[in-house]
């Protein structure tokens, strides 16, 4: 995972990094082939992705990216595309 350096000195993670995480979460809580995803791709109505899915990628990108999701901050908006997780998780992660 390729990480950069913030003001302090602590890693962060890099958004290709994200990407690619989240792309391969997807790829792992999907069952059957994963058509070609960018971060346009939503996740609801073009993967297919339910709530019980989305449970399981929170907890493939919690463990894949060393972060600790609150269920307290997760919006709606937060699931609508491949883009919007991105941009979730290097929140969460402070990066």
């Amino acid at each position: 995972m390729t990480t950069d350096l913030d003001r302090s000195g602590s890693p962060t993670l890099s958004h290709d990094a994200v990407l690619r995480t989240v792309v391969h979460a997807l790829g792992e809580v999907l069952t059957g082939d994963l058509p070609d995803v960018d971060e346009n791709t939503r996740l609801f109505e073009e993967l297919g992705l339910d709530s019980t899915m989305a449970l399981d990628l929170l907890m493939h990108l919690e463990d894949d990216l060393n972060i600790v999701v609150d269920a307290e901050t997760l919006e709606t908006s937060d699931f609508e595309s491949v883009g919007s997780l991105v941009a979730f998780a290097l929140r969460v992660s402070g990066g």
